[in-house]
């Protein structure tokens, strides 16, 4: 089915069911390029895959026939109206994010959603609406939630195991480009307007529109965060969980060196895959007196505690500690408790069943989104200001900056008609 633009209506709204133990969910999944085609196919052996829904045709046609679906949509808000479809995957670009999950939420669709869970910091809160008023289940693509020593090497920070923390070391992640990639001809079957959705519609160029291309959208601003969101998503939601932070987050965040300076990603000189300006450094203050450096981390996906006993890392898959002895041995009936999941797609499938919210809910993806939304958008403010050292104050239970009216322009974006975002959901 064609997309349309026009018309930007809220589904209408499901109540919730029971289910018998036995019973398979049905979804629809809506983006499947890399990730998204990745995702139906491994749900599919966990649930009946329906329908699948991509703003290029050919391609939803392919992993149609890969996973067993009927049914091909080209526009997400068809595919909701379906009363047969329990629930949706969404895997589209970051600016699409918001729209698929409030829709989704309002049509009365539980919903698996890839990280980063939003492209803006305002965004990650209308989720978190959408999904409370509506009682629909979200996980947010945060797998590493689900690891083994990811929790073990969590469930030691907060439960005292390293003493009191003093700092926590995170990579220093890219900021995304802006797009600089001359026009090319628009593929049949893709729509190229519906894909761009909110963001200003920039030339057709296909290594902006190809996930696995160079530098792709991921690292290109009007369609993401870059690096700072993509692989934040990873390293910095550990930080927020080891911290006990998935309902608040950092106090004041502010940038040391050389203000930022955008990059053009160009033919010449595209910057690559996840590359972009990685100056000025991002440092952020926690309760706690608890530094975070965005420079000397364990890598993209972890990031390193330092407390009074010594020190823990965290990786993806594994952890360690410094003394060694410090985690040698297993922790006996923790006072801190973690959410305890072993397979991040079953855990999804369970809570659906269960009415229950899984080990990344909506709260928790945007807490960790929030978190790498700020590093960004203190490099933005430095660029504005040209300066860099300034502490913005931020206000973690209002999501506002209390200093800094440069700082709060980068809370949102405005988005192109028919897209806005609902005021209320």
């Amino acid at each position: 089915m064609a997309a349309g633009c026009a018309g930007f209506a809220a589904p209408w709204v499901m109540p919730s069911r029971a289910w018998g133990a036995n019973e398979r969910v049905v979804i629809g999944s809506i983006g499947v390029g890399n990730m998204g085609s990745g995702l139906a196919r491994s749900f599919s052996g966990r649930a009946d895959i329906a329908a699948i829904c991509d703003v290029y045709l050919p391609r939803a046609g392919k992993v149609a026939e890969s996973v067993g679906a009927k049914d091909v949509y080209g526009d997400y808000r068809e595919m909701l109206e379906r009363d047969d479809i329990n629930a949706v995957i969404v895997a589209t670009p970051h600016h699409w994010h918001a729209l698929n999950c409030i829709h989704a939420a309002q049509a009365g669709k539980d919903i698996y959603c890839e990280k980063p869970l939003t492209y803006t910091l305002v965004e990650g809160r209308r989720i978190v609406q959408a999904v409370r008023k509506y009682d629909v289940v979200l996980q947010t693509g945060s797998q590493q939630r689900s690891g083994g020593n990811e929790y073990r090497g969590c469930t030691f920070v907060r439960n005292g195991a390293i003493g009191k923390l003093t700092h926590v070391y995170a990579s220093n992640y890219h900021s995304p480009m802006e797009p600089g990639h001359p026009e090319e001809e628009i593929p049949d079957g893709l729509n190229w307007d519906m894909w761009c959705g909110p963001t200003e519609r920039p030339p057709y160029n296909f290594v902006i529109w190809d996930n696995r291309s160079n530098p792709s959208w991921v690292s290109i601003r009007p369609f993401s965060g870059g690096e700072m969101t993509d692989w934040g998503s990873h390293g910095l939601d550990m930080a927020q969980w080891g911290l006990g932070m998935d309902e608040s987050g950092p106090e004041e965040i502010w940038t040391e060196g050389e203000p930022f300076q955008a990059l053009l990603s160009t033919p010449e000189s595209p910057g690559g895959r996840h590359r972009g300006p990685r100056a000025p450094q991002v440092m952020m203050k926690y309760p706690g007196d608890i530094v975070m450096e965005l420079a000397g981390g364990p890598g993209n996906s972890g990031v390193r505690f330092v407390g009074e006993k010594g020190t823990l890392t965290v990786t993806r898959g594994r952890f360690s500690s410094d003394p060694a002895e410090l985690t040698a041995e297993p922790l006996e009936d923790p006072e801190v408790q973690l959410y305890r999941s072993t397979n991040h797609h079953a855990d999804w499938i369970q809570c659906i069943k269960e009415r229950r919210d899984p080990v990344a809910n909506a709260e928790t993806g945007h807490r960790s989104a929030t978190v790498c939304h700020l590093g960004n958008i203190a490099r933005w403010v430095s660029e504005v200001t040209g300066e860099t050292g300034q502490r913005l104050l931020w206000d973690a239970e209002n999501e506002r900056f209390t200093n800094s009216p440069e700082a709060n322009a980068f809370l949102d974006y405005e988005r192109r008609a028919p897209f806005a975002l609902p005021e209320t959901v």
